[in-house]
């Protein structure tokens, strides 16, 4: 386990407790989803499995859905916490691939995270209450990047054109992973797909150059 804490402290015993805890609760959620069925696990389940009650699970987690997209809110604190961060070469692009490269490591760095994040791929897939769950969360998630690389960026980017590179990065990264998913790939050859994608989408940036919207007759800008 990895223990996040402010200003680089080890956390003390009643944190590394909670945080053993929240783990146990991530953790056996997904195995029971995996097992049973996203539908058919129950929230006293889950907490029975981590040997707390559900009582407990819920001082953690509002639902099945936050436990199982749990790392999604902390991929988001990661970015935004990059983007404000931001150096003063960083070009837009650069940025954003810090911000991709930032997450890659943080969620697949190794074999088992690879395959946990392939597992919730599968079932968002799968199961239609976390598609729509997951789309809105998406939507929130990109419409928060995009606010604050504008304003880490707002001589270069305006808004529009920071959702777009938000939209255009995130959006190849998702589709390529689970396409990859759907024919079958492994964990590992989804995270390669994902990381293609991403440097593909900040290659497009970089091409468009610094400032320089194209416009495009067939949609009205001329």
């Amino acid at each position: 386990m990895h223990y996040s804490s402010v200003m680089g402290e080890v956390p003390g015993l009643r944190e590394r407790k909670k945080l053993r805890t929240r783990q146990a609760l991530i953790t056996e959620a997904l195995r029971l989803f995996l097992e049973k069925g996203y539908e058919q696990t129950t929230v006293s389940e889950i907490a029975m499995a981590a040997e707390v009650s559900t009582r407990t699970f819920f001082s953690y987690f509002a639902s099945k859905e936050e436990v199982l997209l749990h790392h999604v809110r902390e991929s988001l604190d990661r970015a935004l916490r990059t983007v404000a961060e931001r150096r003063s070469d960083d070009s837009p692009a650069d940025l954003l691939a810090r911000v991709v490269a930032t997450a890659f490591e943080a969620t697949m760095g190794s074999a088992e995270m690879r395959r946990d994040s392939a597992s919730i791929t599968q079932l968002m897939m799968t199961v239609p209450s976390l598609r729509a769950y997951g789309l809105l969360l998406l939507f929130d998630t990109q419409r928060e990047l995009a606010e604050a690389l504008h304003q880490a960026c707002p001589e270069e980017l305006d808004l529009i054109e920071a959702s777009a590179a938000v939209g255009g990065v995130i959006g190849a990264v998702k589709l390529a992973g689970f396409i990859c998913l759907r024919r079958g790939g492994s964990p590992d050859e989804v995270a390669e797909a994902s990381r293609r994608a991403a440097e593909i989408a900040i290659a497009g940036m970089r091409a468009v150059g610094k400032g320089e919207t194209p416009g495009d007759p067939a949609l009205g800008n001329r």
